[in-house]
């Protein structure tokens, strides 16, 4: 059977880099990319794919359950690597019900649609991308691993627990065949200006205040997007149905670390001098909730797929920032909103 994989949230910054890699590597496959392009959907991520035979794209809400089996049919999809959510801690403590929505209700009516036109589970998989914050937090000591008790924070970290939830009881009711993975902090290329990265590099280059929580010593495992997108791959293939991988990066960083650092590379960078970005670093009250540490342990996933991270942080932070130094128009785009116009200019409704 040929493979027909059905990427939702394939428009953002994980699944754009995730239907890149699917395309390029395997033009055997047919890969359809599934996104209702809310603010974090971006086409202008997936320009050098886009006129690919083996690329398709289909604007549709993980809430329209008729149209989600719409593309299952004219696609006839046999696999879901399921990325699309809502991911911002901060929107999800204003707006619990959004991330309700869509990250459960739109992951039950995409297994739902998966259970009814799957006939032969066997031929087909569904993999579901989540997240660690659905482990809580951690302390000074210790890592999560697969098998560490859930004990989510924050609505978006139990929103994302409740469809992790969902995913292993379709398989345990249904049959569904599945496979699970829980990453880290993603950054790189292409990521949305609300994350602490992206946000600090923008700011710093227009010289505009570095919003820091608290006094900045959340700690956090940070994952390159690029190593990220070649765990999945190497999941989706290689992955035991019914398993969960933990995917990082073996980077932990305090976040005032992470802002000082970005503050000297672009300084550097930008030909300022040393030290001139830092003035920008204002401390604000702390998030409701805020955990205090993530850090996953991928051991599981190196002993038994052979994955690990290619990149440590210090080399793909580099990487990141000439990224955005060099691509200032799609920055711009996104900023200013008019990458939403690219929807309607290239793609017909």
């Amino acid at each position: 059977m040929k493979k027909s994989i059905l990427i939702t949230g394939g428009a953002g910054f994980i699944g754009s880099h995730v239907v890149k890699l699917f395309v390029s590597k395997y033009p055997e496959y047919k890969v359809v990319n599934l996104d209702c392009l809310t603010y974090a959907g971006n086409l202008e991520n997936l320009k050098e794919v886009e006129d690919s035979d083996n690329y398709f794209f289909e604007k549709v809400d993980l809430l329209d359950e008729n149209g989600i089996g719409e593309v299952f049919t004219k696609h006839s999809i046999t696999d879901v690597i399921h990325l699309a959510a809502e991911s911002h801690v901060d929107r999800s403590i204003s707006d619990p019900l959004a991330f309700v929505k869509t990250n459960v209700i739109g992951t039950v009516n995409l297994l739902n649609v998966a259970k009814g036109q799957w006939k032969s589970e066997k031929d087909h998989l569904f993999y579901h991308v989540s997240t660690d914050e659905v482990y809580g937090s951690l302390d000074d000591g210790g890592f999560f691993t697969e098998t560490t008790s859930y004990d989510p924070q924050s609505p978006y970290s139990a929103s994302k627990a409740s469809s992790d939830h969902f995913v292993r009881a379709y398989a345990n009711t249904y049959g569904l065949r599945m496979v699970i993975s829980n990453c880290s902090n993603n950054y790189g290329p292409n990521q949305f200006p609300e994350k602490l990265i992206p946000l600090c590099i923008h700011n710093i280059k227009n010289n505009k205040p570095l919003p820091v929580y608290g006094k900045g010593e959340n700690i956090r495992d940070w994952l390159y997007v690029v190593d990220h997108a070649a765990a999945i791959d190497v999941v989706f293939h290689q992955g035991k149905r019914g398993e969960t991988y933990n995917i990082g990066g073996w980077n932990e960083w305090k976040n005032i670390d992470i802002v000082q650092l970005l503050c000297e590379i672009m300084d550097r960078k930008l030909g300022r001098e040393a030290g001139e970005s830092e003035k920008l670093i204002t401390f604000v009250q702390d998030r409701a909730g805020h955990d205090l540490r993530y850090a996953i342990d991928a051991t599981k996933l190196e002993k038994e797929l052979g994955w690990k991270p290619s990149l440590q942080f210090e080399e793909g932070i580099e990487k990141t920032v000439d990224w955005y130094l060099e691509n200032q128009e799609w920055l711009q785009h996104v900023t200013s909103g008019d990458y939403q116009e690219y929807y309607k200019n290239h793609y017909k409704n």
